[in-house]
């Protein structure tokens, strides 16, 4: 069955998504993209030309991103993409998206990108918003697994309980952090 660009646009990776975010801040090569991604908190994402590039074209095919090529007639032209109006649509879709459950247990790295990209783009109300969704699915969240803890702890290995008591403290932590957060945008 072969896919639309609309599917294929609302599939976009946390990869693509925060080149998105990056070029909609001002137009960059690929290789300003890649020094981003080396020189700031991005660098948990891979920098490496193989991952860039190819998330690059796929920006470019589906119409998100234009690329120019500067310096056509020199030894190192240089190919600069700026966000299309079908960009800013797509980034700001991703922005807007709901907090669910299961973004707080399997993509909490990427939550914590929109949110980091959110000033760029969104006002004040949506990002308070935001972090009001992400109080509420954590604040759900968290009783169950200090439930799970409490009840299983005895039946745990040691190494297990410690590395759950980890994580519960991790979503405490950003619990607090959000609830702190907040107040900037209310």
């Amino acid at each position: 069955m072969k896919r639309t660009m609309k599917q294929d646009r609302e599939n976009i990776t946390a990869l693509g998504n925060a080149i998105l975010a990056l070029i909609h801040q001002h137009p960059r090569s690929g290789y300003d993209v890649r020094k981003t991604f080396e020189e700031s908190p991005l660098s948990h994402y891979s920098s490496s030309p193989g991952s860039i590039y190819p998330a690059l074209k796929r920006l470019e095919r589906l119409g998100l991103i234009k690329g120019v090529t500067e310096r056509e007639h020199t030894l190192r032209p240089r190919k600069v993409f700026e966000i299309t109006d079908d960009g800013r649509e797509a980034l700001r879709k991703w922005l807007l998206g709901p907090v669910s459950r299961e973004d707080v247990i399997w993509r909490l790295e990427e939550l914590l990108l929109r949110f980091a990209f959110m000033g760029d783009m969104l006002g004040r109300a949506e990002t308070g918003r935001f972090l009001q969704s992400f109080i509420r699915e954590i604040g759900s969240y968290l009783p169950e697994l200090e439930s799970f803890h409490d009840a299983e702890t005895g039946a745990m290995p040691l190494q297990g309980r410690l590395a759950l008591e980890s994580g519960i403290e991790r979503y405490r932590g950003l619990l607090d952090w959000a609830g702190r957060s907040l107040h900037h945008f209310s």
